[in-house]
Formats: structure tokens, C-alpha cells, sequence
């Protein structure tokens, strides 16, 4: 990660946070009241091949022992009615601020992917990990309600897995390549800027 980028993450991240302070902490006191503890939903994710992190969001789904992978059709009876609200919105990563904060994530990036998939495919997630993890990104924009769509679909954790691996890893890593071919700070504030008019359009 260049100066200039970790510059514009920590201006950005120190300026949203001032900005949604009190509606995170709004966010956090509905779902304590609504849904329980606990409020915050933490994942370990990969920042490179070695080095993991603990990724902060908003709970949207009930707590179930035992839980992993990613989220498909086996996990959507769990999403809770305010979970449906942040998912659609965003506003679930909010907490995400802080891991930009610490230096675990960017703004625009490949998004953090579980440890697991990291081991199962090295070759892929080294080259895809060159980049900083990031909030939002190419694949986040261009993939991301496809590959809901896909999963979607699925009935089991098995299938989840299988079509995940399948159908979504390759074409996000091919999308994460791409921006590694163009980022800068200019291309950071496109994506940004291209994420929250999806966010307001699905809105």
C-alpha cells in the first residue's frame, strides 16, 4: 500500500466515523434491544497468505455454534429482519471502519477472504492479495449480487461451498486483478463513489 492511499484511508475513515457515530451507535442499541448479544459479529479474514485479522460487522444473523464459510441459501432463514435492513444498505459494515483504522483493510480492495479458501488455493490469493483487502472494490461492485444469486440458490453448506468455489472464486480473483492493473487514488474514489450510488439505486 502507497503513502498516499493509507493517507486518503485514514482521512476518509477518521471523517466517516465523526459522521456515523451516532447512527452506528443508534444501529447497535436497536439490535441489542431487538435481537440480543451479542451486537457485533467478528470473522477472521486474511490480509495476506500469512496474516490473518478479526473483521468486524454488525450481527445480522442468529448466532449458531459451529458456524462457517460463506453465506448462501443454507443461512437465510437465520438473517433477522433488521440483518435484512443493514445487509441491504451496508450499514453491517460500518464496525469496518475501525479494521481500516488499524491498517487491516482499505477502502477499495479484493475483499478479505476466510482463511480456509486462502489455504485451499495459494496461487490464486497470492496474486489477489497484493492488494490490501478492501471495504469495497471491483468484484464488490461487478460481482457481488450475482454471486448472492448464486448461492442463493444453495441448500446446504456443502452446496454453498461447492458453488462458491466453482463459480465465484475465479471471477472475483480475475476482477481483483483488474484493479490492481489500475488502482490509484483517483480509481479508489470511483469505486467509492460507484458503491454508494448502487447502495442508494438497490435502496
Amino acid at each position: 500500500m502507497t503513502p498516499s492511499k493509507r493517507l486518503f484511508d485514514i482521512v476518509l475513515a477518521l471523517l466517516l466515523a465523526a459522521i456515523l457515530v451516532i447512527p452506528a451507535a443508534l444501529i447497535a442499541l436497536s439490535l441489542l434491544i431487538l435481537d440480543g448479544r451479542p451486537v457485533f459479529y467478528l470473522s477472521e479474514r486474511m490480509r495476506s497468505r500469512e496474516q490473518g485479522f478479526l473483521l468486524w460487522k454488525f450481527r445480522t444473523m442468529r448466532p449458531e455454534l459451529g458456524d462457517s464459510g460463506v453465506s448462501g441459501g443454507d443461512k437465510a432463514a437465520r438473517i433477522t429482519r433488521l440483518g435484512r435492513i443493514l445487509r441491504k444498505l451496508r450499514l453491517d459494515e460500518i464496525p469496518q471502519l475501525w479494521n481500516i483504522l488499524k491498517g487491516d483493510m482499505s477502502f477499495v480492495g479484493p475483499r478479505p477472504p476466510l482463511r480456509r479458501y486462502v489455504t485451499l488455493f495459494p496461487e490464486i490469493y497470492s496474486e489477489v492479495l497484493r492488494s490490501r483487502p478492501g471495504l469495497t472494490g471491483m468484484a464488490t461492485l461487478y460481482f457481488r449480487r450475482h454471486e448472492e444469486r448464486i448461492l442463493a440458490r444453495s441448500l446446504s453448506v456443502s452446496e454453498t461451498e461447492a458453488l462458491y468455489i466453482r463459480r465465484c472464486i475465479p471471477r472475483k480473483a480475475r476482477l481483483d486483478s483488474l484493479y490492481q492493473e489500475q488502482r490509484s487514488v483517483c480509481f479508489d474514489l470511483k469505486m467509492i463513489w460507484k458503491t454508494l450510488l448502487q447502495v442508494v439505486i438497490r435502496r
